[in-house]
């Protein structure tokens, strides 16, 4: 059985929903107090055993591929300077991943944007992992579990999380049989159903592995909702005929794509700060009483 060593990163969206920051800015550059978030989604991939990288960007996205890149100026004067902290934590960016960058032309959807990696990820297995989205645990992360499942069945799995009822129109559903605590035979996925068409409340927080079947499914998909080649429909192909799993993790996840999420995992981070930590716990604590 062959390990996951590939994984693909979809990044190409325009992240309207932090304009004006993002008319220049690659949302998933956008800072967890002093890292992107992409920083956080990649370094999960890496600890899974991941070695290569596929991103597959848009237009404007070079940042990305930037910030992973050597930065011969910056690294030398931190050199010159003696900051061999910060010069450590830059060399280990750099050589987290293999980074491989890919483009998606047309904004068609993320089942279109995860086809555009097949050129690179060819028959092998591969995971994916959502570019705004961070899961962070002290044990095993979400892709380490995900990667082991998979080569343990020999099956696509992915990973669900369960939701309030009112928020399973923000998701892609699964409907699917409990073969034990935490673990599903994946039946059908709906993209972002109404409440009252939801086959359950486990949804899809953006952390996947899958075969290389699933490609020949996006191949055949066709446009579902807004137009877009939807990873949901291929996945409910790849259920039906060859087979897919779904498990609950023990992790925190932070939706970083979202204005809210993206405070809170701020917030969050910043509290388990080496340096910042202390002083932004006082801060706020003074701030909260402030406001009673």
């Amino acid at each position: 059985m062959k390990k996951i060593k590939k994984a693909v990163i979809p990044a190409a969206g325009l992240g309207t929903r932090f304009l004006p920051a993002t008319k220049s800015i690659p949302k998933e550059m956008l800072p967890i107090v002093d890292a992107p978030i992409i920083y956080w989604v990649v370094k999960e991939a890496a600890k899974a055993g991941i070695e290569d990288i596929i991103l597959v960007a848009g237009r404007g996205k070079s940042a990305i591929e930037n910030f992973f890149d050597v930065s011969y100026e910056t690294q030398d004067q931190l050199e010159k300077a003696g900051k061999a902290e910060l010069l450590e934590k830059i060399t280990e960016m750099q050589n987290m991943a293999n980074i491989i960058s890919i483009r998606q032309k047309k904004a068609l959807g993320l089942g279109h944007a995860v086809h555009c990696a097949k050129p690179i990820v060819g028959d092998e297995p591969f995971a994916v992992l959502l570019g705004d989205e961070i899961t962070v645990s002290e044990t095993e992360n979400v892709t380490e579990l995900l990667c082991r499942s998979y080569q343990e069945t020999e099956t696509s799995t992915v990973a669900v999380m369960q939701v309030p009822q009112e928020d399973v129109c923000k998701y892609g559903i699964i409907k699917g049989k409990e073969t034990q605590p935490g673990e599903f035979n994946v039946e059908d996925v709906v993209e972002k159903p109404a409440i009252k068409d939801a086959p359950s409340n486990y949804a899809l927080p953006g952390r996947y592995t899958f075969s290389s079947a699933l490609f020949k499914y996006l191949e055949n998909a066709k446009p579902g909702k807004n137009g877009e080649i939807q990873l949901t429909d291929a996945m409910t192909s790849l259920a039906q005929n060859e087979g897919l799993k779904a498990v609950t993790f023990n992790a925190k996840r932070y939706d970083a794509g979202d204005k809210l999420g993206y405070l809170i995992a701020n917030v969050e981070f910043a509290l388990q700060h080496p340096q910042l930590g202390k002083s932004f716990k006082e801060y706020l604590l003074q701030l909260t009483g402030s406001l009673k």
